[in-house]
Parts: C-alpha cells; structure tokens; sequence
C-alpha cells in the first residue's frame, strides 16, 4: 500500500484548531455561471469558527502576562464563543464564566457544562430585539465582583479578527487564487474585518458579502426580534469598516431554516443557522455572478446543535415559520 501523504499527529487537541477544508457545493447551485465552495469551519474541534477567535484572545493574553494560572475568563456569549472558551480553559485549567441569554440551545449549553464552565442566564431583553446589551451588562458585574478576571471581550479585542486572517490565506491557498466574492455572516463582525484586513494586506480582488439577520443594528437602525442564536446583533459592531464590505444580504429567520434545509438535501452537510443564512444570501446574490468566478461561502458551525430548533418541524410549526 503506497502512502501518497504523511501527516504527523498533532501536539495537542488545540492545534487541531484551523485548516478546515474548503469544499465545493456540486449540486446547490448547479448550473449557475461560478464555481461556490463552502469553507467548513464547523469542522473545527468545537464545531465552530469561533474556536479561532476564543484560542487566539486566550492564547495572546497569557503570553502578555494578562492570565495566569489563577485567573477567571468572564465572556457574553450566545452559544459558539463559549463552547470555544470551554474547551480552551478546560485545557488550561481555567475557571470559566459564561453569560447567555434565552436563545442558547439546550444542547450547547450541556457541551458548556460538561467542560466546567459555569453559567450566568440573563433573561431581560434589552429594547433592541435581543440580549446582548444585557449580557454585557452582567459582564460588567461579574467583573467588578471576582478578583483577577479577564473578559476576552470578542466585540472589541482586535485577536478576534486577527484570528481570521489566516483563515482567509487558507481559502487561497486551497483555491490557488483569491476568490471573487466572500459570503461572510455577520454578528461581532470579527470575522469579517478579520477577511477584509487580510484582503487588503495581500491586494487581493475578494468582494466580501456580509450577511446579516433582518432585525439586526450592525447595518440598520430599525430594531426587531430575532430567533437564530449567532447571527446579527441588537448593537452597533466596533470592528465595521464599511468601506471593506461591497454589500449587504438580509435574511430572516425563515430564510436561515430554510438554507439549513437546502445544505443538507442538496449537498449533504448539516449547517447551524448561520449557514443556512449564507445558503440564502447566494441564492438571492447570483445574478450578479459571471462565468469563471469562483465564490466562497463560510460555513460557521454544525447544525448538531439545532436538532431540536431548525432541525425540528415541531419548533418551525411553534414559530409559525413559512419555509421556501
């Protein structure tokens, strides 16, 4: 038997962390005029892409001296950012808070508990159509009332797009050239200034397409309820630079489920919501692709965790949600 690649083992279950594969969608879009590949970043060994922003902030902060072995990580999460952290201070041996709010699922919240972190639920919603100013308002508690803790803040600490840059060197590395369009959802938008500094950097030609969930201020200033944990933001984002984003797609509630839905018929892959929200931004972007360009989709996190919300015809029937 030839081996035609050897791969050595890892150090460690954090350096699985990143070079998650890019893969192209054959049947989602067939027919149309460029190539589109999905960036699995739901392969990472937390299931999502926030397990590269919650090691990079962890990481740099102990080698600026700012953790150690005695500290506690307070963070406001919805769900990915957290189950990062866990597994991260699991790994270290440090003591982990975790603010949510209603919108968590059940499932993510017992991957949280399994790892040790502790679990602080706000459930007053903060005027904006979510809980994020609520959550960060207990952050602020917390941290004045526990000695020697550190918040990684996600929405202001620059490691969190730092994180990304590589993960946008991967995409061309795979591609062997810069992809023409980059579907990016968006809640801290992290992420996204992450891709567009590194585009920016290399003098790439990349066109990121920030999708964002209707109800959501990171663009608009109309306020509204909103169900799928992870995507928009009931504030303003620290890391936008409007000039580095080419458009914007909304999509609701319905149009995530119902993406989820296509991804997994269409391509086999089970998608958290945000993915399904990308899924839907394309289909309504398409016309504007020409032939040999080539798009990239990221894929955030698995849809394991959303059996019993976008995965369950019970819950879509409870919200009254109409599928395309």
């Amino acid at each position: 038997m030839e081996l035609t690649q050897i791969r050595a083992p890892k150090n460690d279950i954090l350096a699985c962390i990143g070079h998650t594969p890019l893969v192209r969608f054959n049947k989602l879009f067939l027919g149309d005029n460029a190539a589109v590949y999905g960036k699995l970043e739901m392969l990472n060994p937390g299931g999502s892409i926030k397990d590269r922003t919650a090691h990079n902030i962890i990481r740099h902060a102990m080698d600026q001296g700012r953790i150690n072995a005695g500290s506690v990580i307070i963070e406001s999460t919805s769900g990915n950012m957290g189950i990062g952290l866990a597994r991260i201070c699991h790994f270290y041996g440090l003591k982990l808070f975790l603010v949510t709010d209603p919108h968590i699922n059940p499932l993510a919240e017992k991957i949280l508990r399994t790892f040790h972190a502790e679990i602080v639920k706000v459930n007053v919603d903060d005027g904006n159509g979510g809980y994020l100013n609520s959550r960060l308002k207990k952050v602020e508690e917390l941290l004045r009332d526990i000695p020697n803790s550190f918040w990684p803040d996600q929405y202001h600490n620059m490691d969190n797009p730092a994180a990304h840059q590589q993960t946008y060197e991967e995409i061309v590395d795979d591609l062997g050239t810069a992809p023409d369009y980059l579907f990016i959802p968006t809640s801290t938008c992290g992420t996204l200034r992450g891709f567009a500094d590194a585009i920016e950097r290399m003098g790439a030609h990349t066109r990121i397409i920030a999708v964002d969930a209707e109800g959501s201020l990171i663009f608009k200033d109309q306020p509204s309820p909103r169900l799928i944990p992870g995507m928009g933001a009931s504030r303003k984002s620290h890391f936008l630079l409007p000039d580095q984003v080419h458009d914007v797609v909304h999509v609701s509630d319905a149009d995530c489920v119902s993406g989820c839905y296509q991804l997994l018929a269409s391509e086999s892959i089970l998608g958290g919501g945000s993915a399904g929200a990308v899924v839907q931004a394309i289909a309504k972007y398409r016309e504007n692709f020409i032939v040999g360009q080539h798009v990239v989709a990221i894929i955030p996190d698995n849809g394991e965790r959303y059996l019993d919300t976008i995965y369950s015809a019970e819950w879509i029937a409870k919200h009254s949600l109409t599928l395309d």
